[in-house]
């Protein structure tokens, strides 16, 4: 019973430590989404311009570094609708300072997919995100992000293989 709340007491004020640099915010904007498909396809590939929001926290590791989870709503795939991939993402940010407006970061992003069932493509997305980040005041930024996935959309027995590439384009608060 004296271990566990010594380890509650401990982890309690390593919670508080780490506490003191926790931000959080909301960020949306402008998706440009395209499947980059890996053989001659006969299906049209239009790029689909769209929309995504999200939630993030902000925890500082160190005065260059952060550490951003999210979870946003983010509309992808390409213009037709048989080809629109809806996901419910969630990225892992590594921010860097490179300046007191500009900030870099790079992460793996998770996705699972939303609003379709049973379509010939997979319900789970991998990716990789690199973006940077400009410091418009205190609370507010604007960011560019893009998005390429490590994973084939589609299920294995179509034969078909293509990975989503996303471009998103928009703006934060911090609160």
């Amino acid at each position: 019973m004296k271990r566990i709340l010594l380890f509650t007491i401990l982890f309690g004020f390593s919670f508080y430590g780490f506490s003191q640099d926790i931000k959080y915010g909301v960020r949306g904007g402008l998706n440009i989404s395209n499947l980059d498909f890996d053989t001659n396809t006969i299906v049209s590939n239009k790029h689909r311009n769209s929309v995504y929001i999200g939630f993030f926290a902000s925890i500082g590791l160190s005065k260059t570094i952060s550490l951003m989870p999210e979870i946003q709503f983010s509309a992808e795939g390409a213009k037709d609708e048989p080809l629109h991939l809806d996901y419910i993402q969630a990225p892992i940010f590594f921010r860097f300072k490179v300046s007191q407006k500009i900030h870099i970061g790079v992460g793996p992003q998770v996705g699972i997919k939303v609003h379709k069932e049973d379509d010939g493509i997979k319900n789970f997305a991998y990716s990789g995100v690199g973006g940077v980040e400009y410091r418009i005041s205190h609370v507010l930024f604007a960011d560019a992000r893009y998005t390429y996935g490590f994973s084939n959309v589609f299920d294995d027995d179509l034969l078909v293989e293509a990975k989503n590439s996303n471009i998103q384009i928009g703006i934060g608060y911090r609160f």
